[in-house]
């Protein structure tokens, strides 16, 4: 143990930066509210147990998601450093970026920020160059700017944008583009809602668009059809993945609530 000694504070630094970076690792990853726990204890005030449970995480979840895909892994801590920034912050940082280099992806990062600061105006001025240049039928511009438009109560404006994107671009595209489709028809009370939502349905990749259109059938007052659907979403979550119940977490949540209006 003496031997040892010297090299105490050294040990001690390595465990505690271990502790950080296993918590960003738990909290973007979703894990065990008890690992969040202890990884926060041993990161803000060392504790033997906290730094005990630094290492144990290491070794059980860090090294091994590391082996399975280190640049995943990577990506996941720098988002969790990122987000730990103020929003303000990452704002300014992005309209940095936009300034060096006029960029798709720099403009859509910066629009997405001021849009999660509440500032839809902003974001959609941000995106409005694209939507006259070489990117206006970039299935990320119309996506992104009709999510604004429905933000700002702009349903008309989203419907034209939507009605624009390519749905051959991917599942995920298509899912996407005819769940806000099927929003904006339903806010100007068009019932061509109705079998946009079930176009939505039709090889989705996500639980959204079951769970809003249960939403949909029950404002239509068919309660029934909206049971049915809300059973299949809840037969899909008692067989789903972990990883899957955690992506989907909001929907089937949102289902469950109005598993309970129907009660």
């Amino acid at each position: 143990m003496d031997a040892l000694a010297p090299y105490l504070p050294l040990i001690y630094t390595i465990l505690r930066g271990l502790a950080l970076i296993g918590l960003i690792h738990a909290i973007v990853t979703r894990q065990q509210v008890y690992w969040i726990v202890m990884l926060l204890f041993g990161a803000l005030f060392g504790g033997l147990f906290g730094l005990a449970f630094a290492a144990v995480y290491t070794f059980m979840v860090l090294i091994p998601a590391a082996r399975g895909g280190g640049r995943v892994a990577g990506q996941a801590v720098a988002r969790g450093v990122e987000a730990l920034k103020p929003l303000d912050t990452r704002i300014r940082e992005a309209n940095e970026r936009l300034l060096e280099s006029d960029t798709l992806q720099h403009r859509a990062d910066l629009a997405a920020l001021q849009a999660r600061a509440g500032r839809p105006d902003d974001a959609q001025a941000t995106l409005a160059p694209l939507l006259s240049g070489i990117y206006a039928d970039d299935p990320v511009v119309l996506l992104t700017s009709a999510e604004l438009d429905l933000a700002r109560s702009d349903f008309s404006a989203a419907e034209d944008k939507l009605t624009r994107v390519d749905l051959r671009t991917s599942a995920a595209t298509r899912t996407r583009t005819l769940t806000l489709l099927a929003q904006a028809q339903d806010a100007q009370g068009k019932p061509d809602a109705d079998q946009t939502y079930r176009d939505a349905i039709t090889g989705a990749t996500t639980e959204e668009p079951r769970a809003r259109y249960a939403a949909y059938l029950i404002r239509q007052g068919r309660t029934e059809d909206a049971r049915a659907l809300l059973d299949q979403i809840a037969k899909t979550e008692s067989r789903a993945t972990n990883l899957y119940k955690r992506q989907e977490r909001e929907w089937f949540q949102m289902a469950a609530g109005l598993r309970k209006e129907l009660k």
